[in-house]
């Protein structure tokens, strides 16, 4: 049975996130009460509440914990599955990551690819991926989509990771959030025809220490804690405004026709202000449950100040007081078919060149310029 791995007859790893079970202090990480040692299958609280309430419970671990575990990674001999979120690619990305692998090889998987328009064919979507983790030092052994969610593509990746692992360990990175331990679970359900074993949500750091799922062969896959990458928008919102964040349906692109000094605010999270370039028709790519607002430039500040909680939400009012401020970041457009990405939240295309913009996301909130996904 992969994930339980007795160190002592008392110690045993929660099969949910994989942290050491205590049955002392229900405050603290990896507890359960007793009666949950007499079941064959041992689950933390924090796990049980997430897997039946979709509630989530703080986590101890630090930034250090998680490095630490992949700094060990690289120590051994494997196949490394890096798992970026396609829909927020840039911000989902981990840095350095060459560090942590060694030589060992990466196979890139973009997750959540049921998110983007169906125009969008896959190798264009394949050959852009190859293109931008080139671009921040990573050359992937190969590169391949899937939706965790719906199950397209697992078997494709499934065969992708026998083959590139050459009999050797699995280990499964990503962010928090990217929909690692949904792939796993889907994989392991394809693959070998296991239920659920890891506990999935959509909040950041679910998984806690390795989770090790044995293979036929003797070797293992593990699944990692995800790192947390702090310029990801999920980080500054409120816990129960996420679920706008994680769309779960396709993006439904929405197109403004704008002049100059003219502003669009997403909810109350970010802002889109154009400053100079003539008419310009822009696309926005953003989850459908935030809504889009139209202003003149010379009245924003004025709106957002009036109406940020109610008219302008997420935020919702309750949380306005702890929600960062937004700050300005300046671009211009000096060739076609360009993305302005907020980290975590979407991109608005700019198909022109010659356009000026001022792009507002809270304090702390990565705002980049990539050439065009779509």
């Amino acid at each position: 049975m992969g994930g339980i791995e007795s160190v002592s007859d008392k110690q045993v790893s929660c099969i949910g996130c994989g942290v050491f079970i205590q049955t002392e202090e229900p405050q603290k990480l990896g507890y359960a009460p007793e009666s949950a040692l007499l079941k064959e299958e041992v689950i933390c609280q924090r796990c049980f509440r997430l897997k039946n309430y979709n509630e989530i419970q703080d986590v101890s671990l630090t930034d250090d914990d998680f490095l630490k575990i992949l700094h060990g990674i690289g120590q051994s001999k494997g196949l490394i599955v890096k798992i970026v979120d396609i829909f927020d690619f840039n911000g989902s990305w981990l840095q350095g990551i060459q560090r942590f692998v060694g030589s060992n090889p990466v196979l890139l998987i973009g997750n959540k690819s049921d998110i983007l328009p169906k125009s969008v064919k896959q190798q264009k979507l394949i050959n852009w991926m190859k293109r931008e983790a080139k671009e921040l030092g990573l050359k992937p052994i190969d590169v391949c989509l899937v939706s965790s969610q719906r199950g397209h593509g697992i078997k494709e990746a499934a065969e992708l990771i026998d083959e590139y692992r050459n009999g050797q360990d699995v280990y499964v990175v990503g962010c928090t959030n990217v929909g690692k331990s949904t792939f796993i679970n889907r994989m392991i359900k394809e693959v070998a025809n296991v239920q659920e074993l890891i506990t999935t949500s959509h909040y950041p750091g679910t998984t806690l220490d390795l989770i090790e799922i044995p293979l036929e062969d003797g070797t293992a896959l593990y699944d990692t804690p995800g790192i947390i990458n702090h310029h990801q928008m999920a980080h500054f919102v409120d816990k129960l405004d996420l679920k706008l964040l994680s769309p779960k349906k396709e993006l439904k692109p929405k197109v403004f026709q704008l002049n100059e000094s003219q502003t669009l605010y997403f909810g109350g999270i970010a802002r889109f202000d154009y400053v100079s370039g003539g008419r310009e028709s822009f696309v926005c790519y953003i989850p459908n449950e935030i809504t889009i607002h139209r202003t003149k430039l010379e009245n924003a500040d004025a709106l957002y100040e009036k109406h940020v909680g109610d008219l302008l939400t997420p935020p919702r009012k309750d949380a306005i007081d702890s929600f960062p401020k937004l700050i300005p970041h300046t671009f211009t457009i000096n060739e076609g078919k360009t993305d302005i990405v907020f980290s975590g939240l979407g991109w608005v295309t700019v198909n022109n060149p010659g356009v000026k913009i001022v792009a507002y996301a809270p304090k702390g909130v990565n705002v980049t310029m990539r050439k065009s996904l779509i």
